[in-house]
């Protein structure tokens, strides 16, 4: 069963929860980076991607975070404009080529048909524009505790991404990894994280918690489907 807006809000308000998510955003802001001197883009998270969009959020040009219907709504954290909504994973309430860049986390693992999501991403990304796809690593230790958003749905090998990646019309162009260290509650883990980190990926990198894939539209593969019909579009409440 996927996980829900309600249950990841609970785990990223944990020291956990907070510790996983700073490892993430360390990754996203290699592949990404952000401040001063980057080009004002426009940013998709499709998922559940409020706790890193924040890394984007203050120099973009536009940031929206979409939870797909069967995950509920999500919302800013306080203070922060309200540009959160939810809305159908196949059917995205934006025009043809509207963002430079999509973030999916928490998104493939749970979606109910994952080629169509891919697909209504990659008619709204730019030609120009990448996504980068964030999916449990089915043989990382993360995908196996349900205590966390990433023990549930359906994990995933960095190969079934491509895999897939490629069914929907993406070209892979990086790949990296994050969360080696053990998804548990206990300090004296939490406080070395970074130390986990480094040697994960310099001693067991296929390990990783979590697998990363930035991909281009593949545009010389096929033409895109035929618009799909807009559904109702359901905003959360204000923060």
């Amino acid at each position: 069963m996927p996980t829900d807006a309600f249950s990841a809000a609970e785990f990223y308000a944990t020291r956990r929860g907070a510790v996983a998510a700073r490892l993430l955003r360390a990754r996203l802001a290699a592949l990404w980076p952000a401040g001063p001197g980057a080009p004002p883009l426009a940013y998709l998270g499709l998922g559940y991607a409020g706790p890193y969009l924040r890394l984007w959020r203050e120099g973009a040009a536009r940031c929206v975070a979409v939870t797909p219907a069967q995950i509920g709504a999500a919302r800013w954290p306080a203070g922060a404009p309200n540009l959160a909504c939810t809305a159908e994973e196949d059917a995205l309430p934006f025009p043809d080529l509207s963002f430079d860049r999509i973030l999916l986390v928490h998104g493939l693992e749970a979606a109910e048909n994952a080629r169509r999501m891919l697909r209504e991403a990659w008619r709204v990304l730019k030609d120009d524009g990448r996504l980068l796809v964030v999916a449990p690593n089915r043989v990382g230790m993360w995908a196996h505790v349900e205590s966390t958003p990433f023990g549930h749905g359906q994990p995933y090998s960095p190969g079934q991404v491509g895999r897939l990646l490629a069914e929907s019309l993406f070209r892979i162009e990086r790949r990296d990894s994050a969360l080696y260290l053990p998804p548990t509650h206990l300090r004296l883990f939490l406080r070395g994280a970074a130390l986990w980190e480094a040697a994960g990926r310099r001693l067991v990198p296929h390990l990783a918690g979590l697998t990363l894939s930035e991909a281009v539209k593949d545009t010389y593969a096929a033409a895109p489907r035929q618009p799909v019909l807009r559904r109702r579009l359901i905003f959360a409440d204000a923060a």
